[in-house]
């Protein structure tokens, strides 16, 4: 008697992975961009004043900044907490375009004047009287400064509280020095009463709003700039020397030349920032450029959650609206709960509150997946 045994059904294949962020997905990627540019570029235009406008626009200024950092930080392991020096370089190189265009061909800022210690133009600040040097000078001179700081220190591998320590040194290393130079730089008051770019008057509330629709517009093409950085190839190879930077070396790339790339481009979107903020605001000054104010730059990205470029965006935007709101309320303690929002977002909440999303959505899409297998 011959018995047939049937041959074992094969293994059924595994379920499909539910992704449990979708947003990450090109379709709901570019309808998180369309309704940010709609909230930017349309609706917040219709309802704000053109005052609450203006503060709109100073704190995209931090926004764009919080990109790079997301980028350099988030990405890359580089606590930069001396942003505040690319800003300034970004800053003053456009504000000494315009104060030259305002006091006219052949004569002098009125600062110069003032003081009356500079009897002609000093040599280097001649070429800022070209608006095509000047602009290139805004994210060219940050980046160059960027190149040669972090070459010097990432090929000799300094790196985590040493390398934050360097970059705050460079930050009241700068600072001191424009406060040296009341002459040329405005000293302790810096560059101020500004009033126009390229030809418009920043007294005209149209122009203001042109300045706004151009800080909006570079915040949008700088975080889909960045977004596709991320996630190219480059983006993973960064990741990879933040978690090991060893590994990386024994695979045949120089991690040095990996995260000089994103300081560079960090220090140029803050560069880029910083030229933008001196039309907005009418002023640079090395109060809006030292240690506090480049700290302050960082704690932005790290609330909002400096692994995300929206969570790194939103966070500033709030961080500086909360400023503006609590420090009135509170002018001698505000800097104490900026240090506490910085401390608690290191300690307890490393990813930001884009970190509570996505563990919201994690826990949404376990529960639906339970229900649906009920």
């Amino acid at each position: 008697m011959t018995t047939t045994t049937e041959a074992p059904a094969p293994p059924a294949p595994p379920a499909p992975r539910r992704r449990l962020f979708a947003a990450e997905g090109p379709g709901r990627t570019a309808a998180a961009f369309t309704a940010a540019a709609v909230l930017l570029l349309a609706v917040a235009p219709l309802a704000l004043s053109d005052f609450r406008l203006g503060l709109l626009a100073k704190y995209l200024c931090t926004a764009i900044v919080a990109v790079g950092v997301c980028l350099a930080w988030g990405r890359g392991g580089l606590l930069t907490l001396g942003q505040g020096v690319f800003f300034g370089l970004g800053g003053y190189a456009m504000a000494m375009h315009l104060k030259l265009a305002d006091a006219g061909p052949g004569q002098l800022p009125d600062f110069m004047v003032l003081y009356g210690s500079a009897d002609s133009l000093p040599w280097w600040w001649r070429p800022f009287g070209n608006p095509v040097f000047a602009i290139a000078a805004t994210v060219l001179l940050p980046m160059a400064v960027a190149a040669l700081l972090g070459t010097l220190v990432f090929r000799r591998r300094v790196r985590g509280a040493y390398f934050a320590l360097l970059s705050q040194a460079l930050t009241a290393a700068f600072a001191l020095w424009l406060v040296g130079q009341q002459a040329t730089t405005g000293g302790t008051n810096g560059l101020t009463d500004i009033q126009g770019f390229f030809g418009y008057a920043l007294d005209d509330p149209a122009n203001q709003r042109m300045v706004y629709f151009l800080i909006a517009l570079v915040l949008l093409l700088l975080m889909a700039a960045a977004r596709q950085l991320i996630r190219s190839r480059y983006g993973e190879l960064l990741v990879a020397v933040r978690d090991s930077e060893e590994r990386v070396r024994f695979l045949g790339y120089d991690p040095a030349n990996v995260k000089l790339v994103a300081y560079v481009a960090a220090a140029g979107m803050a560069g880029l920032a910083g030229a933008l903020f001196v039309p907005a605001v009418g002023i640079i000054s090395p109060a809006l450029i030292g240690i506090v104010p480049s700290i302050e730059l960082v704690i932005g990205a790290a609330v909002g959650g400096r692994a995300s470029l929206v969570g790194a965006v939103v966070g500033a935007l709030a961080v500086a609206w909360a400023k503006t709101a609590l420090s009135e309320e509170f002018p001698a303690a505000w800097t104490y709960f900026q240090g506490l929002l910085f401390v608690v977002a290191v300690a307890f909440l490393p990813g930001g509150l884009a970190s509570l999303v996505k563990a919201v959505r994690a826990r949404t899409g376990r529960r639906n997946t339970k229900e649906a297998t009920v």
